[in-house]
């Protein structure tokens, strides 16, 4: 019989026996804090560790053992997730977990299925519930589920469902569950909106830390390329071909741009393909699953398509766009550098974005190497080394081929050996030659002053304010359920605004102020023209200018 570490916990030989037929043998280092933990404690709990660290155990082990001891009818636990994706997956542990604890039982409730089915499967009986927020917050407005008598709720990835916007459905949901709960929050960054919900929501939580603070995993190596804006897929491919084996994903800003990138990826030959938002589930599912099983070689996605999408194995993270917030990056690059394996995270940046490189190193307190966008004749020596290395590798199955050697000798005879290799090589190598011949610098060549310093504090001084912003005026508020996220995405649901500047940001009951490059002044005012948002016809002006208002 397997011995497994997590029998020195003290867990009921059920769990034992079903996470041993899983091969759980020594815990995760969040799971040797947080299981003891929660077996001997009813405090409020913050949990920071990265995503992919073994956290739905660390929670998960613990709430069974006490639901295995008792005898309380009802919904005793609720676990809030950010995506279908990761609620599918942690109820799928969940119940992989409690296989022989046939008493509990496993609820999955989130959006994009069909809601009747989902309220039966509860009306059914459930001890837990996996739900995302929007959903949960339907079925609590519909008084199917009632949680004043939960005895643990759970905030899994709460920085991520922050970020999609998530702060008033969390905020509905929490106030609506019982004050005798224990709560357990496990997030990836500590953003001052986690802060709040701590300090709201939670009674002196303990705080375990696995890691730094918002850092990234330290096996991942940060760097980046300047390049002009025009040149970001040009720099993509090289980026791609000097790294032959690279399975990854490349994140992009919007629906449009991501879709756009993965088509000229796959006309370009490369296997690749697109994940975002206007997708059906079962187009999702399906391109998810290519990429899981490692049929496609790169995912282009938005963050929001990405979310709930869980691979250990990936080699590199390519931000074709840097995200508006420093936490997403972080996240993004936490997907790479897993299970001991070294991790590259690349961005993609014009010069106006420096800025955003250093802000974000200074949070990952690792630093963020430029690196030169390579040569034509830098892609084309490492393909070839490649290529090599593949032939080389390449085992012969003599007793197949066997029958085809006289054939093959008769085809080649009067080839030497030095022109066999010339000729093999080039059936896979022209390609590169051709497009690569005469090939382009596209690297930008920075003036001194602009060259990131983070121990300069004279050059980060006169860089941050080498960007002139112009502040807005805008007839949208709170009151009208405007949020500095959901403003974001208006503005960057706009293509000739992805990746613009944004400074300051004001939200007011019935207006807002924000900032953003004054270079893309008439995009803004072209953006937001004749447009309403929650019925609302929108005016916006330039402050202390007259207004320009739709007609």
């Amino acid at each position: 019989m397997i011995k497994t570490e997590f029998e020195e916990f003290g867990l009921h030989e059920n769990i034992i026996k079903a996470i041993r037929e899983i091969n759980f043998i020594t815990p995760t280092p969040i799971q040797k804090q947080v299981i003891p933990f929660l077996l001997n404690s009813q405090q409020d709990l913050v949990a920071l560790a990265q995503t992919g660290t073994g956290k739905t155990a660390a929670f998960g082990l613990p709430i069974l053992q006490h639901l295995s001891s008792q005898n309380n009818k009802g919904i005793q636990c609720i676990i809030l997730s950010p995506t279908r994706e990761l609620c599918v997956q942690i109820s799928k542990d969940l119940l992989n977990y409690s296989k022989y604890l046939p008493q509990i039982n496993i609820v999955s409730v989130y959006g994009g299925a069909s809601v009747e089915n989902q309220i039966k499967e509860i009306r059914r009986g459930a001890d837990i519930i996996v739900g995302t927020p929007g959903r949960v917050l339907d079925l609590v407005k519909r008084k199917i589920l009632k949680l004043q008598d939960i005895k643990w709720l759970v905030l899994d990835e709460a920085d991520e469902m922050l970020n999609m916007g998530f702060k008033d459905d969390l905020d509905q949901i929490l106030e609506t569950t019982s004050k005798q709960r224990q709560t357990l929050l496990f997030s990836a960054t500590m953003p001052d909106d986690i802060l709040r919900i701590a300090n709201l929501y939670m009674k002196q939580p303990h705080e375990i830390s696995v890691g730094k603070k918002n850092a990234g995993v330290e096996n991942i190596d940060h760097f980046y390329y300047v390049v002009a804006a025009k040149d970001r897929y040009l720099a993509l491919k090289r980026i791609v071909d000097i790294n032959p084996d690279i399975y990854g994903i490349v994140f992009c800003r919007t629906r449009k741009e991501t879709q756009e990138v993965a088509q000229k990826l796959i006309e370009d030959g490369y296997d690749a393909d697109a994940l975002h938002g206007d997708l059906s589930q079962a187009q999702r599912d399906h391109v998810m699953q290519k990429f899981r099983n490692a049929h496609l070689q790169l995912l282009v996605a938005t963050d929001v398509a990405a979310r709930g999408l869980d691979v250990n194995n990936l080699s590199h993270i390519i931000n074709y766009n840097l995200p508006d917030e420093n936490e997403v990056y972080i996240h993004r690059s936490g997907r790479t550098g897993r299970a001991g394996k070294k991790g590259e995270c690349i961005s993609i940046v014009h010069t106006k974005e420096l800025h955003k490189i250093r802000e974000i190193e200074k949070q990952l307190k690792l630093p963020i190497k430029q690196k030169p966008v390579p040569s034509g004749n830098e892609v084309c020596k490492v393909q070839l080394l490649s290529i090599i290395d593949k032939i080389k590798k390449t085992k012969t199955i003599d007793n197949q081929i066997e029958d085809f050697l006289g054939l093959i000798f008769d085809r080649l005879e009067g080839l030497d050996r030095e022109e066999l290799i010339k000729r093999f090589v080039s059936v896979e190598f022209n390609r590169f030659l051709t497009y690569y011949k005469n090939a382009p610098d596209l690297n930008v060549k920075l003036r001194e002053e602009n060259k990131p310093d983070r121990f300069n504090k004279e050059n980060k001084k006169r860089n941050r304010n080498g960007i002139e912003f112009t502040k807005f005026f805008l007839t949208l508020g709170e009151k009208d359920g405007l949020s500095k996220k959901k403003l974001m995405e208006l503005i960057n649901a706009n293509d000739n605004l992805a990746g613009v500047e944004i400074g300051k940001i004001e939200i007011l009951p019935g207006y807002t102020f924000f900032e953003i490059d004054s270079d893309y002044t008439d995009a803004v005012i072209k953006a937001f023209h004749n447009k309403r948002y929650s019925g609302k016809r929108l005016k916006i002006e330039i402050k202390n200018q007259k207004a320009r208002n739709s007609k």
